[in-house]
């Protein structure tokens, strides 16, 4: 997929999200409840679980605690987002929560990756351990609290975003983008390729 069809992806959702951001207040006088809240993010994050693009993370059966960490540094400006930023502005600390606890609760999607290469593997398995990232994101890259699950993730996602950490563009986890400097973008694409195949 082109960058301009996936700029052009993420504009149409973020269309949506102002129209039906628009439309619940016309009807109900806020989205009161979490269901209706977590509705706006399907435009992007996906109605069944898998994200318009591939450069959106999947969401469903991520944990609460990271969510939520995730949600309150998009509302400081801690992390950056053009459509993440006017999303979360009008979220209370306890609709964050909520929200988090509302993705958990659902189903991982299959994103039908493959599995990586045995040689791929085997080097990602090597750069994994020199900078501990199963002690953290613990067995099978299931992650656990405010420590996501990589497992399965957009490999787009994950290569993207692993590089904003590299450049120093993403800076909402200082320790990640000091480990992610120390990496060569190789070794990035290694990891992002075995992860997203688990």
């Amino acid at each position: 997929m082109t960058m301009q069809r996936v700029n052009r992806l993420l504009l149409a959702g973020f269309v949506l999200v102002v129209l039906a951001a628009r439309e619940v207040p016309a009807q109900t006088g806020a989205a009161d409840t979490i269901a209706q809240k977590a509705a706006i993010c399907a435009a992007c994050h996906g109605a069944n679980g898998v994200p318009i693009s591939k450069d959106i993370p999947v969401i469903w059966g991520q944990h609460a605690g990271y969510v939520f960490v995730e949600l309150r540094d998009f509302q400081t400006g801690a992390r950056k987002n053009e459509q993440m930023a006017p999303i979360v502005k009008g979220l209370s600390r306890t609709d964050m929560l909520a929200l988090g606890e509302y993705f958990e609760a659902k189903p991982w999607p299959d994103l039908n990756q493959p599995r990586a290469p045995a040689d791929v593997t085997t080097d990602a398995q090597g750069i994994a351990a020199s900078g501990q990232c199963p002690q953290c994101h613990l067995g099978g890259y299931l992650g656990a609290s405010v420590t996501p699950r990589l497992a399965g993730q957009s490999i787009d996602y994950l290569r993207h975003t692993m590089l904003d950490f590299h450049t120093g563009a993403r800076g909402n986890n200082p320790w990640m983008a000091a480990l992610l400097k120390t990496y060569t973008d190789a070794d990035l694409n290694a990891l992002a390729l075995y992860l997203g195949g688990l």
